[in-house]
């Protein structure tokens, strides 16, 4: 379980430092997205991992690696939102986003740990394939809840599903950087 903290906070560490380079360039911007279209941007990011897997090439010249390390980042975004719903979109200082990044990370490694140690790792066996159709599959949880108006009858919340999305996104960087998985 060391290593995989170690390595969680290594793929974590690269997808912060774009984050706030990225905050840097256009403040925050993203600010402005309702749930809705952060599960669209997901989306996007996913579906181009699944095309490339069944087309087995890839015109575009970008790492899959970039999609896996933007599906961190807009997961994040979808809960510092929902955490902001409230609030007036307006642009937030660069330290107070750091500070709901970290804290944002930190409640989700969290879920990972208690996860990882009741499915003994199982992640590390599974295929790249399997981690974006679960992502898709969150996906469309989160597009059926919203449709519900947020309300759910037994089932887990948006925030659980956006959890899970960044989790397996960062698995599946974990596993690229092991060379286990190809599109690095």
């Amino acid at each position: 379980m060391n290593r995989t903290n170690e390595q969680y906070d290594q793929a974590v560490q690269l997808c912060k430092d774009i984050f706030l380079k990225k905050t840097r360039d256009y403040g925050t911007s993203w600010r402005v997205l309702r749930t809705i279209s952060v599960a669209d941007q997901l989306f996007i990011k996913a579906q181009r991992i699944r095309t490339i897997q069944e087309a087995g090439m890839q015109r575009v010249g970008e790492a899959i690696s970039g999609e896996f390390i933007a599906m961190v980042n807009y997961g994040v975004i979808g809960l510092i939102q929902l955490g902001l719903q409230n609030e007036s979109v307006e642009d937030l200082p660069l330290e107070v986003v750091e500070k709901k990044y970290d804290d944002t990370i930190g409640m989700v490694k969290k879920i990972m740990q208690d996860k990882n140690h009741d499915y003994g790792e199982a992640w590390r066996d599974m295929s790249q394939k399997s981690f974006v159709d679960l992502i898709l599959m969150k996906l469309l949880r989160v597009r059926q809840i919203l449709a519900n108006e947020g309300k759910t009858l037994i089932s887990e919340g948006i925030d659980s599903n956006f959890v899970d999305i960044i989790n397996y996104s960062l698995f599946a960087l974990i596993l690229i950087e092991e060379g286990r998985h190809a599109g690095g």
